[in-house]
């Protein structure tokens, strides 16, 4: 909210005010009430000088030239009066993604505002041009643009390819992608594109971050900025270590963006209660609360705007788990929380997603968060942003309420590490058919093994299958996969 003097009439600092809360998260104008020193004042102006002040508003609101849209409604803007002092308040609404930058005068560059915890700003021409970028990303998708020189023998990481495959043939082994070669699935799924328009075509910006070599990632053609860090810090007083487990492009693995899925992923449900649950006769391993996290990394990812300042930064502590993504956020936050309504800066990495079962298209993602957290009586996650850099900040509270796990068994405690995928990740560190993994188990019913342990594993990337390309070879084997977290 903005209290602004409007004695010597309507001030300038009013348009600024406009563009900025319109492009951040909106805000109330007041006119005719001014603020000094923590302290407001009534500037005794009357009807009818408020009368013009609210046509000069709506006047100057519709013309172009003084700014690029008119956002409010007409039960937006109000008249009121206090002991006979009359002011005028103006309801700025949040622009949508489409609309932004909302500027003055008609040129965006030098007349685009935001807001921060010390008021309005003047845009960069950078911060202008992303907004630009935002607005037309359902025709042009920044991770959808079609890299010049990449080459699949050089540029592709073929390790995180096949356990990416190797993962999508477990979840549909009968699919018909499962049987085609390494370059026509990377067609299928958006990773290699042809511009039917201009018939130029190439390694998408999706498949290289997805599955490409780091190096080839912030090659100047890519992305030169790519870094993703996830910093951990638990179980530790030592004010000298400053995390206690990390993961970022340290040369010693393949920094793109599933290797770090995986990896994060597997780190971050450390921090989650299983409670021993049964359906159908099978033990479930995972909760609600793991497809929150689940969302929440993957919703990290797919909507970082690889244009703005900043990387993914996934933390987590005792206290909480947190995603950042830089960025500004394509809807408010009611409409992120009330879901339903697809909008996604990366679609082409959430497609990447979706066919492992990952990610929501359909708005419920979001659904899926809070509902998780909620299953565990831990308090609704709350999003926040940033500016400068800009930074969308997810915070999952971890541990707070101390209530119970829905279905948790009152007498057995649930172990973190199941035994027997200990078992299974240590004798299969050398390829093994389901027969040697059933008796080395001790065994007999196959089925339940695959349903059990190994699809699941699969699934997770931490144990790939020999022959991914014929999930249901009579000479299959599995194998674990080097540095897997469980």
């Amino acid at each position: 909210m903005e209290f602004k003097s409007a004695r010597g009439g309507i001030p300038a600092s009013l348009w600024e005010s406009y563009s900025a809360f319109a492009n951040t998260d909106g805000g109330i104008i007041v006119l005719g009430i001014q603020e000094k020193n923590g302290t407001l004042a009534l500037d005794g102006l009357t009807e009818e000088t408020v009368t013009r002040y609210k046509k000069n508003f709506w006047d100057c609101a519709h013309n172009k030239e003084k700014v690029s849209i008119c956002l409010p409604r007409e039960e937006d803007v109000r008249m009121d009066v206090i002991d006979g002092s009359w002011f005028l308040t103006c309801r700025i609404p949040r622009a949508s993604y489409e609309q932004r930058p909302v500027y003055l005068t008609s040129n965006p560059f030098g007349n685009t505002y935001r807001r921060n915890h010390e008021g309005d700003y003047l845009c960069t021409d950078a911060e202008i041009r992303r907004m630009f970028a935002d607005a037309e990303h359902d025709r042009h998708p920044q991770d959808g643009r079609i890299l010049k020189g990449y080459d699949f023998a050089r540029d592709i990481d073929i390790e995180t390819l096949h356990q990416y495959r190797q993962t999508f043939a477990s979840l549909q082994p009968t699919h018909p992608w499962v049987g085609i070669s390494d370059m026509e699935f990377l067609k299928k799924i958006g990773a290699y594109a042809t511009e039917f328009e201009t018939g130029e075509e190439g390694f998408t910006l999706a498949g290289i971050l997805m599955f490409g070599k780091h190096d080839s990632i912030t090659n100047n053609s890519g992305d030169p900025g790519f870094f993703v860090d996830y910093r951990e810090r638990i179980a530790t007083d030592d004010p000298n270590v400053r995390w206690t487990n990390r993961i970022y492009p340290d040369g010693m693995w393949e920094a793109n963006l599933y290797q770090f899925y995986v990896r994060v992923y597997n780190r971050l449900i450390q921090s989650l209660p299983r409670p021993f649950m049964m359906k159908d006769g099978i033990r479930q391993e995972e909760t609600p609360a793991h497809d929150a996290v689940r969302e929440a990394l993957i919703n990290c990812i797919i909507h970082e705007d690889v244009n703005a300042m900043g990387h993914i930064i996934v933390e987590r502590t005792e206290e909480a788990l947190i995603f950042r993504n830089p960025g500004m956020m394509l809807v408010s936050k009611q409409q992120y929380f009330e879901g339903g309504r697809s909008i996604c800066r990366n679609p082409v990495l959430q497609r990447m997603f979706m066919r492992l079962g990952r990610a929501e298209k359909a708005g419920s993602g979001v659904d899926k968060i809070v509902s998780g957290w909620r299953y565990l009586g831990w308090p609704v996650p709350v999003v926040t942003e940033e500016t400068r850099p800009d930074y969308v900040v997810l915070t999952m509270l971890v541990g707070i309420s101390g209530k119970k796990t829905p279905q948790e068994n009152p007498i057995r405690k649930p172990h973190k590490k199941d035994e027997k995928i200990r078992q299974i990740m240590v004798f299969c560190k050398e390829p093994r058919s389901t027969s040697e993994i059933l008796e080395h188990l001790g065994l007999s019913d196959r089925k339940n093994l695959m349903m059990t342990y190994i699809n699941p594993m699969v699934a997770a990337g931490v144990l790939a299958m020999t022959a991914p390309e014929t999930p249901t070879s009579r000479n299959q084997k599995y194998k674990a996969v080097e540095q897997a977290q469980l």
